[in-house]
């Protein structure tokens, strides 16, 4: 039996284990993949306190270091449910369960799909999420950028030092990322845009050859030949495994008070995953130091 059972090993989870080990618990981090969450798709982190320029996957690897030696057992599966039996809870993985005093969900979210022709046909062929996992693949290419905010933005001044151009396509007349990343945007020469306007299809016989776009104020549709299409268009929470407790709001993210408290006692959830409005490395540490601190609380009271 452990006192609290972790899902998720991104910053908000390994917070989470830091702090609840610290208060002498028996933890339990499970993780699907390797310890970083979406810092391990993230070629420079810029404000994280402390560092002015850091790799997200050194960040992961100095975040998830000191947990060995606190007694955090490290354990690898999918979880495909969550059982509340009152004190007990019981958390269900491929093929294992576990009990525990207490949850932390700490899944994060994963990027959203445009859901249009060819999109999935042609994933990992020019398609993909990740321009840090696949950009080097895409050399002196015309590159399209799907998105406006923060991440498309600075995932397309990455590729520019890959790609022969990048060409950011958004719904809207502006972009929506902070200031400091549009002047640089603006300021690359590689980087092109195209405004006001949706994909609506991706082409091409084994891999990315065009894009249909859409004006959506004068409804002109154009294809544009384009050698990988890299699309940002916001996240969807990874909850699904948490339905029966009947903890999320209507699009799954989960539902939470500031101490990180669901409406399931004993079952707490941080970062990503939760309804929040600021989404940063920053917040998910913040998150998993108050839910680490409120398992300890949670366990104290009912022993």
């Amino acid at each position: 039996m452990y006192d609290t059972i972790i899902i998720g090993a991104g910053p908000a989870g390994m917070t989470a284990a830091l702090y609840a080990a610290r208060s002498n618990l028996k933890v339990a981090l499970i993780e699907g993949g390797l310890p970083g969450g979406q810092m391990n798709n993230t070629s420079d982190i810029e404000n994280y306190p402390g560092y002015a320029n850091i790799s997200g996957p050194e960040l992961a690897e100095k975040m998830f270091e000191p947990l060995e030696n606190l007694g955090v057992e490290h354990l690898y599966g999918f979880v495909k449910n969550i059982e509340d039996h009152g004190d007990v809870k019981k958390v269900i993985t491929d093929d294992e369960e576990f009990e525990t005093r207490t949850v932390i969900v700490a899944t994060g979210s994963k990027h959203r799909l445009l859901g249009v022709p060819g999109e999935e046909e042609l994933n990992s062929r020019g398609v993909s999420y990740c321009a840090v996992c696949d950009g080097a693949f895409f050399r002196d290419q015309d590159l399209l950028l799907v998105g406006g905010g923060d991440s498309a933005v600075e995932e397309a001044i990455f590729l520019t030092q890959f790609a022969k151009s990048v060409t950011i396509v958004h719904r809207r007349d502006e972009l929506r990322a902070q200031k400091v990343l549009q002047d640089r945007a603006f300021a690359n020469g590689k980087i092109n845009f195209i405004w006001d306007s949706v994909v609506k299809e991706i082409k091409g016989e084994n891999r990315v050859e065009s894009v249909v776009i859409e004006n959506v104020k004068t409804n002109q549709v154009t294809e544009h030949a384009f050698g990988g299409v890299f699309i940002y268009v916001g996240l969807d929470p990874v909850s699904d495994f948490t339905k029966d407790l009947q903890i999320q709001d209507e699009s799954g993210w989960i539902v939470t008070d500031d101490h990180m408290k669901t409406s399931v006692a004993g079952v707490f959830a941080v970062g990503d995953v939760r309804q929040k409005d600021l989404r940063q490395v920053t917040t998910a540490v913040g998150d998993g130091a108050i839910a680490g601190q409120e398992a300890y609380k949670y366990i104290t009271e009912h022993s």
